[in-house]
């Protein structure tokens, strides 16, 4: 039977894209839910901020009054005009070229009517969303802050003539109760360069002395990478109160120079993907019991945002962060840490883990296709 595509244009709608995946992943045990009421903010124009500069709509497949796949079009006007692109995102599909076809030519003539020619993805708002359609790994238990799928999208998605845009790697490391020989030479590096580790103040503290100058590092460590859209203040402020209420100073470093200015930044937290899958991305009844016993028993670290300004990139800033962090891991049973995504050509941090033997974890795509 054929494929109806409807709009996204009212809340009833906006629940059933959110929750479509809970009913597509019911027997896959490594899929972990998005928080569903992260979903409603990243879809509500008046809490997410990308909207200032981007443009979205979602759209659900139906066949014979059953839904069947779900996508989101969008536009940032930020990294996007100068190209023509249009982006795909939250991208859900059954196993049917029928229902991909109809999604994707759905984005397409979206985009086209707004003069667009090339679409890439899955991509979200900005890099802060999640990114890149996972292609090898599909046995690990998904981090929660990644997206999982199914191992028939990549090819699917080939088959209707996508190609390769770009790939991140991610991988993980043991954490050895022994420290790494490259940790002596972090008083030479603080005595040269002038640099320390943040150390005596609370994540409220923190977040009020250091929280916006670290995502301005942040917006200029980045800025090189293809299609980085840097965050606006408005929309710093909203990942501030969003992440620093689960964020536990022992696995968050941050390294300043002498005038007192971030110079480097490491945020890792104890990985909530058990916990999220468990309250099945709600927060209420239970969720929220799950997600704050996971925040203090744990022995697993998702490594989520991790940055070196340009000037101090090669001044050994990643020693000091890596030091802070590992001690911690050790006195508060810490045995493993997971890497977000990083692009396999950003060798630049990937060089950042110096003595680390790195293993691999997962592998994830974002494809393109002119139209």
């Amino acid at each position: 039977m054929s494929v109806e595509i409807v709009r996204v244009a009212n809340r009833r709608q906006l629940k059933t894209f959110i929750t479509y995946p809970e009913k597509l992943y019911k027997d896959c045990p490594n899929w972990v839910p998005a928080l569903q009421g992260d979903e409603y903010d990243t879809f509500n124009p008046a809490k997410n901020g990308a909207y200032d500069f981007c443009e979205a709509d979602c759209f659900l497949a139906y066949r014979d009054g059953t839904i069947v796949g779900r996508a989101a079009a969008i536009i940032n006007h930020k990294a996007d005009d100068r190209e023509g692109i249009v982006r795909f995102g939250w991208l859900d599909f059954i196993e049917d070229e029928e229902v991909l076809r109809a999604l994707i030519e759905t984005v397409q003539a979206w985009g086209r009517e707004r003069g667009r020619s090339e679409i890439r993805g899955p991509w979200g708002f900005t890099d802060m969303d999640k990114e890149g359609l996972l292609t090898d790994g599909f046995d690990h238990l998904s981090p929660f802050t990644c997206l999982y799928n199914y191992p028939y999208y990549g090819p699917m998605l080939e088959k209707l003539g996508f190609e390769k845009e770009v790939d991140w790697t991610q991988r993980y490391l043991e954490v050895s109760p022994q420290l790494p020989p490259m940790f002596q030479y972090a008083p030479l590096v603080e005595q040269r360069f002038g640099v320390h580790i943040v150390t005596g103040l609370s994540m409220q503290a923190m977040c009020r002395r250091y929280g916006m100058e670290i995502f301005h590092a942040y917006n200029e460590a980045f800025a090189p990478l293809e299609g980085f859209s840097p965050l606006t203040d408005k929309q710093i402020k909203n990942y501030l109160r969003t992440y620093v209420p689960i964020l536990d100073k022992d696995f968050v470093a941050v390294v300043v120079d002498k005038d007192d200015r971030p110079a480097g930044f490491l945020f890792c937290v104890p990985s909530l993907s058990k916990a999220v899958k468990k309250g099945r991305g709600k927060l209420f009844p239970f969720g929220l019991f799950h997600i704050l016993r996971a925040l203090r028993h744990n022995d697993t670290l998702e490594a989520l945002l991790i940055g070196v300004l340009p000037e101090y990139q090669a001044c050994g800033v990643p020693v000091l962060m890596f030091k802070h962090i590992h001690e911690n891991c050790i006195r508060r049973g810490i045995r493993s840490i997971i890497f977000n995504p990083q692009l396999e050509e950003n060798y630049k941090v990937q060089s950042l883990f110096g003595e680390y033997k790195t293993i691999p974890f997962m592998r994830r795509r974002a494809y393109r296709k002119t139209f």
